[in-house]
């Protein structure tokens, strides 16, 4: 049902008029996850004949120095450093696409896994899990068997070799340390999360950190502040929407397309028409995974 929907969203030609008219002086920044090689070519396909990709460093300058973007502007993004992201590099190349990984700095080069991918976590809720302190969501885990720091058999996040490899033409970039929900950290806790995976990945790859993605989108004005101490440029956020030269630096807006392998899909929520609904009907756009 859900694909037909699209489907007959595309047939409208709502998405057309809204990436030639409302997209087309805006910055649009897609949120991928983990997309399989052949979702990659058929997005990175459209997206490139569609619209004009930019790196995210430029548009940081872009806004800083208010200077022009180029038409129909759009920003790849992929938040947590999925292993199955290493696959993607030829697809990258292919279509010369700049690419940011946000990538959280304790689960990667490590054997560690994501919590909310734990094989066990259906005995828990995740959106009740989302809304508790961080430390009595890391103890309820525990009772289940997991700890943010035990090593299971295979990896789910990208090794070190890998992310330097990925690194010649992939900007890295933090995700935190464990990707815990930020607001429900003590000061102490989203600091270290915060300050320390920017430390971690400039000290031990040589990365330039500039750029912060909220886990699961989460973020308050604590969090803005510590990024700004910290001595990042920006954050961005899981709000849905469009940038422009105007739009605060640290609450940079994205589009979330769920890394579908249904083309009609793709088109409909990269014009930014399924979060414009969404938001009519009082909704937001909810996300596969964090």
């Amino acid at each position: 049902m859900k694909r037909f929907i699209f489907k007959i969203l595309r047939l409208t030609g709502l998405p057309y008029v809204f990436r030639e008219l409302i997209q087309k002086d805006k910055v649009s920044i897609l949120l991928f996850h983990e997309l399989n090689i052949s979702a990659a070519e058929k997005t990175f396909s459209y997206l490139s004949k569609n619209y004009n990709i930019i790196d995210l460093n430029d548009f940081i300058q872009n806004r800083n120095n208010q200077t022009k973007i180029p038409k129909k502007a759009l920003i790849i993004t992929f938040d947590d450093g999925h292993i199955s992201n290493y696959q993607l590099i030829s697809v990258f190349q292919k279509y010369k696409i700049p690419v940011t990984i946000f990538l959280c700095t304790e689960i990667i080069n490590s054997n560690r896994h994501f919590w909310f991918r734990y094989k066990d976590i259906y005995k828990l809720k995740i959106d009740d899990l989302k809304i508790i302190p961080n430390k009595k969501r890391l103890a309820l885990l525990n009772e289940i068997g997991f700890d943010q720091e035990m090593e299971f058999e295979y990896p789910q996040a990208l090794q070190k070799e890998q992310i330097l490899e990925m690194s010649e033409s992939i900007n890295m970039q933090s995700h935190t340390m464990f990707h815990p929900c930020l607001p429900k950290c003590t000061d102490s806790e989203a600091k270290y999360e915060i300050a320390m995976s920017k430390e971690k990945l400039e000290k031990d790859y040589s990365f330039r950190i500039n750029a912060f993605a909220y886990p699961n989108g989460d973020y308050s004005d604590r969090e803005i502040q510590l990024l700004k101490e910290t001595g990042y440029s920006c954050g961005v956020t899981v709000d849905s929407g469009f940038n422009t030269l105007k739009t605060d630096l640290f609450r940079l807006k994205r589009l979330s397309v769920n890394d579908t392998s249904d083309l009609n899909e793709l088109i409909v929520k990269s014009s930014g028409l399924w979060a414009f609904f969404k938001s009519r009907n009082g909704k937001t756009e909810q996300l596969e995974h964090f």
